[in-house]
């Protein structure tokens, strides 16, 4: 079947401009097969009202908790809320129960998301069980369709192990994503030092993810290997890795969105909604990690999704577990706080979010043109709406953000030609599909 798509506007890359064009996409290709103002008939007709069109985000670290935590979330869920909140690809972490160390366990995590809404594409361990004792086999690991390295949730504690690594997986070209925390610093820490001494909780200092950080650059610089920095928090981490990029270091960096909005000045309470790792850091911290971004020293944004249950996080930020939510506030928030008060462009945020991720892990997408997936999704910027987490598909709904008004959510979003999400409301989104000879398609 081909899809047309009429009344939107599409957004150009190369220049920022928003002009009108229809889009004809193939639903038996999944890809776009003509661009412009006057295209032949689909088998069916998607009507938009003015909505923007962009190239579908993509988000290169996103918690799926499936296998073993599906009270937290699955496979199926996480992938709806990506959809929601204008996502056609997504990586998932491997700290899960099994953690996926084995090539069984990444071909297990395929299978489950053949019918997921999204591309789900695996991020498999560094080190066998997330011990940090024993590397796992990256060439297997990358035969059965992982496309990245990581032992998120911890830091490799041993540098001669993370050295090995780093060596190997420069031989297979396999970006090492890292989460940057030296256990022998960090300790027992759960907030940066201002709100642990405010609240009489132990400070997780920051010294913890930058000597981790400066110790893999240095790793990174010797093997050649294509390391990628996630949630970066701290001014002192942004200026390490400015200083890799001059030297030619092939590092990539990410910054989550609650360390471009929050600092740990927004904490006004024992309530573990604001608990996540890295912390929310100073507002001096917080400054260096936007300006890094806007300089493109931080390269690209991803949300360290992250969905706890109610009941988790009803504990005292001491004992309830890091995290916070985000894959459908993430675009309208950035929009609002960082686009519409001139800090940096529309198509600049689109790149850091849906371009920039692709390139970083060699997936294909970012772009709209013939020939290109039709991977897309159309956002209302004519229209504020609050934060409200129990409208949310993803199970979670510890998000600091609720409450604040934003604009920019997405109302339809495509994937390999499929629509995969679909705004309800009237007021946000008037959309319908409708096939030529009449009638709803579905």
């Amino acid at each position: 079947m081909k899809l047309r798509i009429d009344g939107g506007r599409l957004l150009d890359l190369t220049d920022g401009s928003l002009e009108p064009a229809s889009v004809l996409v193939d639903d038996a290709s999944g890809r776009v097969l003509a661009l412009g103002t006057d295209l032949p008939a689909g088998d069916a007709q998607l009507t938009l009202h003015g909505e923007v069109l962009l190239p579908g985000l993509v988000d290169v670290h996103v918690h799926l908790r499936e296998p073993g935590y599906t009270d937290k979330e699955t496979i199926h869920t996480g992938a709806q809320s990506a959809a929601a909140g204008g996502f056609t690809q997504i990586a998932c972490m491997p700290n899960t129960q099994p953690p996926l160390d084995s090539p069984a366990w990444v071909r297990w995590v395929l299978e489950r998301a053949a019918t997921a809404p999204v591309q789900v594409h695996p991020v498999a361990c560094i080190t066998r069980e997330q011990r940090g004792e024993a590397l796992t086999d990256f060439a297997a690991l990358q035969a059965a369709g992982a496309v990245a390295l990581s032992d998120d949730g911890r830091g490799v504690q041993d540098g001669g192990l993370m050295r090995q690594a780093l060596a190997w997986a420069a031989e297979l070209g396999l970006p090492v994503a890292i989460h940057a925390e030296d256990e022998s610093l960090a300790g027992p820490g759960v907030l940066h030092r201002g709100a642990a001494a405010r609240l009489g909780l132990p400070d997780l200092p920051g010294e913890a993810e930058a000597a981790m950080v400066a110790r893999d650059l240095l790793l990174a610089e010797q093997t050649g290997a294509h390391l990628h920095v996630c949630h970066v928090s701290m001014e002192s981490t942004v200026s390490l890795i400015r200083w890799a990029k001059q030297r030619g270091v092939h590092v990539t960096a990410e910054v989550a969105p609650h360390h471009l909005l929050l600092s740990e000045d927004a904490i006004d309470g024992d309530d573990a909604v604001w608990k996540v790792n890295p912390p929310l850091r100073s507002e001096r911290d917080r400054q260096a990690c936007l300006a890094g971004f806007l300089d493109g020293t931080l390269d690209l944004v991803a949300t360290d999704h992250a969905p706890h249950t109610a009941a988790e996080k009803a504990q005292s930020i001491r004992t309830a577990p890091f995290g916070m939510v985000g894959l459908e506030t993430v675009f309208p928030l950035l929009y609002t706080y960082l686009v519409l008060p001139g800090k940096l462009s529309l198509a600049e945020l689109v790149r850091r979010m849906s371009t920039r991720p692709a390139q970083a892990f060699g997936l294909t997408g970012g772009v709209i043109r013939p020939g290109a997936p039709a991977d897309l999704t159309a956002v209302d910027l004519a229209h504020e709406r609050v934060i409200d987490p129990e409208r949310f598909l993803s199970k979670g709904r510890n998000t600091p953000f609720r409450g604040w008004q934003a604009v920019g959510f997405p109302v339809l979003t495509l994937c390999r030609g499929r629509v995969v999400y679909q705004a309800q409301e009237q007021t946000c989104v008037a959309a319908a599909v409708q096939s030529t000879e009449g009638g709803t398609a579905r």
